[in-house]
Formats: C-alpha cells, sequence, structure tokens
C-alpha cells in the first residue's frame, strides 16, 4: 500500500489527510538527509492519527511524542535520524508568564486568546499550564523572541515573560473524582455509563451519534473493547480515564477504577 493509499484509509476528515502527509513528509526528511526533524505541536487526536499512519508503515522506532513533561495533551512529534538516541532537547521552549495587578486572575482561555489576537497560531504553542499567579508555556524555539519582547499583556493584565528550563515547569495537580464500581464487560458502552453516571442505553446513544471519542478518536462501536489506561470523552459530559481493570466478582462482574476529570 502506496503512501497516498494509507494516508486516505486513515484519515477520517478533509484536513486529516493534509496533517499526516506533513507527518509523513518530516519522516522522510529524517531519512533523506539523515538530520532531526520535528512536526507542529499535535492534538492527543492528532497524535492518534500519526501514530496510527506509523504503525501502518512500519515504523517502530526513531520517533518521539514530547510536549515538555508526561502527561502533556499538546506534543510535537521528533524523528530521529540513526545516529541520534534523543532529541538534543532545542526542539522546545518553555516560559513563564508572571501575572502583575490588583485583579491578576487569568484563565487559559484568556491567555490562549491573548495569543491568537496577536497572530499566534495554536499549532505552534504547546500546553498553557495555569497556576495562581504565573502561567507555564511550551511553545516552538521561533516564538522564543516574541515572548520574551512581545507578550506584556493579556487583556488589561500586565505579564512579564522570562524563559525557564524544562525541569521547572510548574503542572497543575489534575482534579479527578474516583469511581469504583463493576460492569459485566468492557464494552465501551459499559465503561462510559460508568464514568459519566448514566444508563447503558443512554450510553449507547451517545456513541451511536459520534460523540463519544475512545483515546481521542471518534469511536462508533458500542462493543469495542476499552483497555486498561484508555481516555474516554463524551460531549457535554467531560473527560475520564480507566485507570484500573481489576478481578471478577462472585458474580462474574469486572471491577474497574475510573478516574473522571472534573
Amino acid at each position: 500500500m502506496d503512501k497516498t493509499t494509507t494516508i486516505a484509509k486513515i484519515a477520517q476528515e478533509p484536513e486529516d489527510r493534509l496533517l499526516l502527509a506533513r507527518v509523513w513528509d518530516k519522516y522522510e526528511q529524517t531519512e533523506r538527509k539523515s538530520i532531526p526533524s520535528a512536526t507542529v505541536f499535535l492534538s492527543p487526536r492528532e497524535q492518534q492519527l500519526a501514530q496510527t499512519l506509523l504503525n501502518a508503515a512500519g515504523v517502530r522506532s526513531g520517533y518521539v511524542f514530547d510536549g515538555g513533561y508526561g502527561e502533556a495533551e499538546r506534543k510535537i512529534l521528533i524523528f530521529l535520524p540513526d545516529w541520534a538516541e534523543e532529541p538534543t532537547g532545542e526542539e522546545l521552549v518553555f516560559l513563564r508568564a508572571a501575572f502583575h495587578g490588583a485583579d491578576s486572575s487569568l484563565t487559559h482561555r484568556d491567555l490562549l486568546g491573548s495569543l491568537m489576537g496577536l497572530g499566534v497560531t495554536r499549532e505552534r504553542v504547546g500546553d498553557i499550564l495555569v497556576s495562581d499567579h504565573s502561567a507555564d508555556i511550551v511553545a516552538s524555539p521561533s516564538l522564543r523572541e516574541f515572548f520574551l519582547r512581545e507578550w506584556d499583556q493579556a487583556g488589561r493584565v500586565k505579564l512579564t515573560v522570562t524563559e525557564i528550563p524544562r525541569d521547572q515547569l510548574q503542572v497543575p495537580q489534575a482534579q479527578v473524582k474516583t469511581i469504583r464500581d463493576t460492569v459485566s464487560s468492557l464494552r465501551l458502552d459499559a465503561v462510559v455509563s460508568s464514568a459519566f453516571s448514566m444508563s447503558r442505553g443512554r450510553a449507547a446513544e451517545l456513541i451511536a451519534a459520534g460523540k463519544v471519542n475512545l483515546d481521542h478518536i471518534p469511536c462508533l462501536k458500542a462493543d469495542k473493547p476499552v483497555v486498561e489506561g484508555a481516555v474516554i470523552t463524551a460531549r457535554g459530559f467531560g473527560k475520564a480515564r480507566l485507570a484500573q481493570v481489576g478481578g471478577l466478582t462472585k458474580k462474574g462482574r469486572i471491577g474497574i477504577t475510573v478516574e473522571r476529570y472534573v
């Protein structure tokens, strides 16, 4: 199967073809020139599509996804030549925007909106990690000077931006509700029902309507098996992770632990 056919088979939306073609171009660039190359920041869904492409092409090594920290949502995909064992560390830049003023409370939306208003495209910015009086941003190195020299305000709030090393990123603790339950099987509809406190019939309706993503990819199959560690999102209900799959109860049901993000 050639590249074009493979991409067409994997793509779910028209724009997916362009994304996957760009990913493949980066891979070929590394193979042809024997130099590292990296994509723009990819959303979790785009990462899954890229991984599917690499699997289909038989590419098993020589690349890494990196978003600056282990649990990063947005990541770049770095291809490595044979002589490189790991990325150079120069593929990402890390910055901290400190808030100033009496009313110095900013949200993720405030900060992202400010950047978009200044013409920064989303694909050049990774995760924005908001704390009480500052926010840490993972970004493309090409934005370093812009952040340091030009980004001094978000709305009416003054900002002071400095560069920080990777190991000083402040990652807020995710707020989750732990749910322990039992299910008759690890079908998607059963796990969705447990994770979001709804009937199994309602869960099946959401899945059939295309409103449920499994590991960031839309899934229309209610009987799709869900594995430990899988992330499920249901439109209008939020996001959850199947944190643990336990053993069978006396009645033959499967014990599960779900972490629902709140």
